[in-house]
């Protein structure tokens, strides 16, 4: 039950990383469909419609922190991570079980004050009305929240890997780069 939950976290993280990329993608696609009009309407001597996306370049870098760290947590999982084997397949299976759950606590550790730091700056912005800099005035906290949520997740993922690997079980990432037949070297 609780695995079945936690997939569906990791999976809606997912979903909401596609949809930050989508929202880029939309965005995009109508700024370049106005610029398309607007220069179809000179060119037929007719005034330009003027279709802008205002701070487009500064919300799509929003939507791809939010896309970036979202997807942290199901790529965790989905053996998407890039990791150093070399060491861990050169040693007995003990000795790697170990390194992995070293590896895990400093990944924990790295991550518990990534999060933290996030949320201090979310916080922070949020408390004092902090916008962005450009022509459209994003309030920071938003797209901080965000990030905050991404690593939260990402914490989650961690804690479950380093649950499976100190239960003598082997980590979702290490099942599913086995799947696909990922070996050092190749």
């Amino acid at each position: 039950m609780l695995r079945g939950l936690l997939d569906r976290i990791y999976g809606a993280g997912f979903v909401l990383a596609a949809l930050s990329l989508v929202a880029i993608s939309v965005l995009v696609l109508v700024q370049v469909l106005g610029r398309v009009i607007d220069k179809t309407l000179l060119a037929l001597g007719q005034e330009p419609v003027g279709i802008a996306i205002t701070s487009l370049s500064e919300l799509g870098g929003f939507l791809f922190v939010g896309a970036a760290f979202l997807a942290l947590a199901g790529t965790l999982r989905a053996g998407g991570h890039v990791r150093v084997t070399l060491l861990s397949q050169s040693v007995p299976p003990g000795i790697a079980k170990f390194l992995a759950a070293v590896a895990l606590v400093l990944a924990l550790g790295l991550c518990g004050f990534a999060f933290y730091s996030a949320g201090v700056q979310a916080w922070d912005s949020w408390t004092f009305n902090a916008v962005s800099f450009g022509m459209a005035k994003f309030p920071l906290w938003v797209p901080q929240s965000v990030m905050v949520l991404g690593l939260g997740l990402f914490w989650l993922a961690l804690c479950d890997e380093l649950v499976a690997v100190l239960r003598g079980r082997e980590p979702a990432f290490q099942r599913a780069e086995d799947k696909k037949g990922v070996q050092d070297g190749h």
